[in-house]
């Protein structure tokens, strides 16, 4: 099934959760520290304690109101209303972990949504369709999410393949698609429909090998893509194969769009294929492969001056990488840090799930990261850490700490560039 494959593909060691010692000794530290605080709390300590936590348990049922007010507010007949319910419903499940409080309301809301899907124009299916993201991101992998998506996704599905729908509401169906699949499918056959299903979004027929991209692409055909690619790292090797034996030419025309974001996802998703392939030491080496790097090298070396700056800064930077990894196999790692822990993106497939879930979350993805049991077993980073306040005070630095490192490294880093950029300098 899709979900075995889900916390596989990591390379050895991508998927450890470091922190600053090991976690022997962290483990110790956090022991030692909580044992000599409840030794040495002090009666006024043991109060301020306990109202912290009347505060936060005060905070959450603040917390709950509010959803259940954005609830109502989704059968409200102003479609001003629902929006705004729809953008708070957004922010609260992005940034906070609700699995248990959306569990009782999840039929309600499912209903809420698809009334809005159904019936709701431009803004508001967008909306919808993010926040459907996000709950199928709470609930999980468990029997309520796949119900959850089995009960959406012919909605989901026709939404995206309606051409006169908004291209907003579109892009959105198509990320929840491809998310919603890939969090939580069971079965394969709900895999390859959504699979081809975003194919004929990012490629129609009219796209065949050696022919030219279309001259206009858009964010609609960004989305498309890039779950597309999602779902690619969760596929059974079967079909991987009949992937790799010819539909996966259909990207390299992408590599020709007028759109930068467009040419950098296909270039990443080419990469990632070149990775499968690796993986099922499958040969992809023939005649095709040749143009292509022919196609990356102008890419990775385009100085036209009809594009952006920034463009072409980020465009030849990525591509000096795939076709790094293309010819010689090397992934230029990334370490992301989030609260006491980090985790290593040390492969194509690693680094299209993380960004997947980033575009999705925003800046919540650092506490999802840390809470999610969901993304934790996706990253293979165990269960949550469990750290009292007196650790977590410990861990943070202080603004006048920080000001001294950041003080260090920018003297640093400007000797080491002035070395560079002084014309005596001499040049080997």
């Amino acid at each position: 099934m899709p979900r075995s494959r889900r916390a596989a593909r990591r390379g050895p060691g991508s998927a450890r959760a470091s922190s600053p010692a090991s976690e022997e000794e962290a483990g110790s530290e956090v022991l030692s520290h909580c044992s000599s605080a409840s030794e040495g709390a002090s009666p006024g300590e043991e109060g301020a304690g306990s109202e912290a936590a009347g505060e936060q348990g005060q905070e959450e049922e603040e917390v709950e109101d509010r959803l259940k007010e954005h609830m109502d507010n989704l059968l409200d007949k102003s479609a001003r209303t629902r929006q705004q319910a729809l953008q708070g419903l957004r922010l609260a499940f992005s940034s906070r972990s609700l699995s248990e409080f959306l569990l009782e309301r999840r039929l309600t809301l499912t209903d809420s949504l698809e009334k809005s899907l159904k019936k709701g124009k431009g803004e508001e299916q967008a909306l919808a369709g993010t926040v459907l993201t996000l709950l199928c991101l709470q609930m999980g992998s468990s029997p309520e999410g796949e119900e959850l998506f089995r009960s959406l996704k012919p909605l989901l599905v026709s939404v995206l393949t309606d051409g006169a729908a908004s291209p907003s509401a579109r892009q959105s169906c198509a990320t929840a698609l491809g998310m919603c699949c890939y969090i939580a499918a069971a079965d394969l056959e709900d895999l390859v429909s959504c699979l081809s299903c975003l194919e004929g979004i990012f490629s129609p027929p009219s796209t065949g090998e050696g022919g030219s991209a279309p001259a206009q692409h858009g964010p609609l055909h960004c989305s498309a893509l890039q779950s597309w690619s999602l779902l690619l790292t969760i596929c059974p090797p079967s079909h991987i194969k009949s992937i790799l034996d010819n539909r996966w030419l259909k990207l390299p025309p992408l590599l020709s769009s007028s759109s930068v974001a467009l040419r950098i996802l296909a270039g990443e998703t080419i990469a990632l294929v070149f990775e499968l392939a690796q993986d099922m030491e499958e040969d992809l080496g023939h005649q095709d492969t040749e143009f292509l790097r022919a196609q990356l090298k102008v890419l990775a070396t385009e100085s036209n001056k009809y594009r952006a700056k920034t463009d072409r800064r980020k465009q030849r930077s990525i591509f000096r990488d795939i076709l790094r990894f293309i010819e010689s196999g090397e992934y230029q790692e990334e370490t992301i840090r989030f609260g006491l822990e980090c985790m290593y993106l040390d492969s194509w497939a690693r680094q299209r799930t993380y960004q997947a879930f980033k575009e999705v979350l925003g800046s919540g993805i650092r506490h999802h990261l840390q809470n999610n049991e969901l993304l934790r077993e996706i990253f293979g980073l165990g269960p949550p850490l469990v750290l009292d306040a007196a650790a977590l005070k410990a861990s943070k630095v202080s603004r006048f700490e920080k000001h001294l490192y950041n003080s260090a490294a920018f003297k640093a880093r400007t000797k080491a560039r002035s070395r560079v950029r002084d014309k005596r300098a001499d040049v080997l």
